[in-house]
């Protein structure tokens, strides 16, 4: 067969693609209208996971997951933008930073974005109904958890539905030359997981913080001998070349963001239930209330403490366990633990990222 005939093939295979797409997106939005009609959101978490599942165990190659898995992100995302009331969804601004990156890994790129200012910011838009999710940073493997993020839902009536975890790749970005860069911008958490990179090469730079890397790529691009730490999308965004790409000291740099709404995913069988409490000023108490996670075998996988702000010495804690608010047994740890502290919070349950 030469190459014209296989070429012909595809433009065949190309026609019958378009055309169960759009049957596909018919069905979408029918599904849509059901939904709307009876109070529910566009976007379920659960059914995501399904789909992705699903396709995931027909796939036989030579495709590769990742790349089968991005194409049909983008199948979902542009149903969505099809929906009599296409979803809105929020991040942390402005554009080309790593929260809007993975705002786009878990949306795609057919719905609406708004990009706020600051996490507080972003929490508003959701709760006063102008945006329908938004997109927070959580916690970083190299420097840990976002605090003001876990600040955020100790207040809020907002609901973690869904969560992401993106690799994050730092990239020395400038119109400069090396020799040339005197101040390198990024925001505060980046620098410390360049730090030994930037001591070996840049140690007499001065650092300049700003409210995000997309900020400090916006710098950079004005600023004569100037440089910024940033996205690569931001590199493109403000014209800068890459300096030195992939300058972070870990290989294993990977942020987890939460997707905050109104409502819980259903469960799915492969999920995470947030939660956050606060204990009794005695000896043992916190112990005591681990107990009913280790009697009902409930793996947890994260526990942090906050100062509550209210009273002196006293804390919240927050925990991450393995299970749906809605399974048997995490229902029962979940009431025994209620019974024996002050308050008891479910931020969410929803399906965990894979790693």
């Amino acid at each position: 067969m030469n190459l014209n005939d296989l070429r012909k093939k595809i433009d065949g295979l190309d026609s019958q693609i378009i055309e169960l797409l759009n049957k596909r997106a018919r069905l979408s939005i029918d599904i849509s209208k059901i939904k709307l009609s009876s109070g529910k959101n566009s976007y379920s978490p659960d059914r995501e996971k399904e789909v992705l599942k699903k396709v995931a165990r027909v796939n036989k190659g030579p495709l590769k997951q990742t790349a089968v898995e991005a194409i049909y992100r983008e199948i979902m995302s542009g149903s969505l933008a099809l929906a009599k009331r296409p979803i809105k969804v929020a991040y942390l601004g402005p554009e080309a930073t790593f929260t809007q990156l993975a705002a786009l890994k878990r949306f795609g790129s057919q719905v609406e974005y708004i990009d706020c200012a600051s996490i507080k910011e972003e929490f508003n838009e959701v709760e006063k109904g102008q945006a329908d999710y938004a997109v927070v940073p959580i916690e970083n493997t190299t420097e840990g958890v976002i605090n003001y993020t876990l600040d955020m839902l100790i207040d809020s009536d907002l609901r973690i539905c869904s969560e992401i975890t993106l690799p994050i790749s730092h990239n020395l970005l400038a119109k400069s030359s090396r020799d040339k860069i005197q101040k390198i911008y990024s925001k505060r958490e980046v620098f410390p997981q360049c730090r030994n990179w930037l001591i070996k090469h840049f140690p007499c730079v001065e650092l300049i913080e700003v409210s995000s890397t997309s900020q400090a790529a916006k710098l950079a691009a004005k600023i004569k001998n100037s440089a910024c730490i940033a996205s690569s999308l931001a590199g493109k965004l403000y014209n800068l070349e890459t300096v030195a790409a992939n300058i972070e000291d870990s290989t294993f740099n990977i942020t987890r963001f939460l997707v905050i709404g109104k409502c819980d995913a259903r469960p799915t069988g492969n999920d995470k239930t947030s939660i956050l409490f606060s204990v009794k000023d005695r000896v043992g108490a916190l112990h005591d209330m681990l107990v009913p996670f280790k009697k009902y075998k409930i793996n947890l996988t994260k526990i942090e403490s906050r100062p509550s702000k209210r009273k002196a010495w006293e804390y919240y804690f927050f925990i991450d366990l393995i299970g749906h608010r809605d399974d048997v047994k995490v229902r029962s740890a979940l009431g025994e633990l209620e019974k024996k502290c002050n308050f008891l919070k479910i931020l969410g349950s929803f399906p965990y990222a894979e790693k």
